[in-house]
């Protein structure tokens, strides 16, 4: 099952108070990314972030899910809500990400 482009703009609704969130469609899902780096993305209409320490910490009782088959499992992000827990978790899972991979031209 695809996502549908309204939960992805419900999301980035929820995103809008920080500087450079982006999205990439993938597939029929979503990739997210904050300031250039992966942070998760919107995978059958629930939105999932990688399994960082810093998320971890912010959220012990989240779910561990697979975005698809074969895939490694992430977060689901449950409180989806609150924008302000929502910015917090994104500028605390920042450091921990890998910087996004350059395009060989």
């Amino acid at each position: 099952m695809a996502s549908s482009i309204e939960y992805l703009n419900f999301i980035l609704e929820q995103l809008s108070f920080l500087d450079d969130v982006t999205y990439r469609p993938m597939m029929g899902e979503f990739i997210i990314y904050y300031k250039g780096k992966i942070i998760g993305g919107i995978y059958d209409d629930r939105f999932l972030v990688k399994p960082v320490k810093s998320a971890i910490k912010m959220m012990p009782e989240a779910e561990r899910q697979l975005p698809y088959e074969g895939a490694k499992e992430m977060l689901a992000v449950d409180n989806v809500d609150d924008r302000e827990f929502l910015m917090k978790l994104l500028e605390a899972m920042y450091d921990e990400l890998p910087a996004g991979k350059k395009k060989k031209k």
